[in-house]
């Protein structure tokens, strides 16, 4: 067995150094990173964008096309919602693999990332659409307080009802955030641990997470503005300097797509590491528990 640098033991960590540990897996990992990120994302991600840029130089056809087509265009969009949704997890979940073989020190490869997430999709999916069927409600909750405070706040006088209104939505905001914070480390739970069921894994993500809400938010924050809204950025500010007429417009959206599939894998390199963190505070996790629980999937 050799000795990881970077993760040569499992210890308590800050987010400065979870980031650190991420970003530096992320780099020695790079290649696996990318052929595991093309093998699942790439091909359905540029049939995406082919079907949008379709659809998009026509959009009155579009239109009546799904008009015409409503089932149709309901169950494809639930196929590719579910397809997706399976692709998403099984990158989670070879990510999460590859990262607790770096720990113990062993060579992480393609094919054991892709078993050991084709193993746990099932369990997966059902937590994933039960989290998002509770993002949901919970929206339509916040919706429906937020609105009742408004009409109250308005019966009152408009100042008040401005300020119940702002007050209501900040609140809301809170709300959201802290229930998903609570519940963000589901998938890490039903990859590594042993459950009664896979529902439990909301159970064990909301203690294991219980007086780290913050520590939560700010990780998901920082590498969400990272991967997500930056590669964003540098792609419109290409696009308004090209202008809109210039023959390179077309290739931004395979740009797009190329950085998208690069930078995929950081966020669950962060929550990984997260939970380890948390499981070192609160249970004393340390190696052997880790390979106990990889040599049993």
């Amino acid at each position: 067995m050799t000795s990881n640098p970077v993760t040569s033991n499992v210890r308590p960590m800050q987010i400065g150094e979870i980031l650190d540990g991420s970003f530096n897996i992320y780099r020695r990992h790079f290649g696996l990173f990318m052929r595991l990120s093309l093998l699942l994302i790439c091909v359905p991600a540029v049939v995406g964008v082919y079907l949008v840029a379709r659809f998009a130089a026509n959009p009155f056809m579009t239109i009546r096309t799904f008009e015409e087509n409503i089932g149709l265009t309901i169950v494809f969009a639930l196929v590719a919602l579910l397809v997706w949704t399976t692709i998403s997890l099984l990158l989670k979940s070879g990510t999460i693999r590859i990262i607790s073989d770096s720990y113990l020190g062993h060579e992480p490869s393609l094919g054991a990332a892709l078993r050991f997430g084709a193993s746990r999709i099932i369990p997966l999916l059902l937590v994933a659409v039960s989290k998002g069927l509770l993002v949901v409600l919970i929206y339509l909750l916040v919706v429906l307080s937020v609105t009742v405070l408004l009409i109250i706040g308005r019966l009152l006088g408009p100042a008040l009802g401005g300020v119940m209104g702002f007050v209501g939505g900040v609140a809301a905001l809170w709300f959201m955030g802290y229930v998903l914070c609570g519940y963000a480390l589901t998938s890490m739970v039903v990859v590594l641990e042993d459950l009664t069921s896979s529902f439990d894994a909301f159970g064990r993500s909301w203690v294991l997470t219980k007086g780290s809400r913050l520590k939560v938010f700010l990780t998901w924050f920082v590498v969400v503005v990272f991967a997500q809204v930056l590669p964003w950025f540098v792609v419109a500010g290409i696009a308004q300097v090209i202008g809109k007429e210039s023959p390179v417009q077309p290739f931004l959206g395979v740009l797009t797509i190329l950085m998208g599939v690069a930078l995929a894998p950081i966020l669950p390199c962060a929550l990984t590491l997260l939970y380890y963190d948390l499981r070192v505070r609160r249970e004393a996790f340390d190696l052997q528990i880790l390979s106990e629980q990889l040599e049993t999937r």
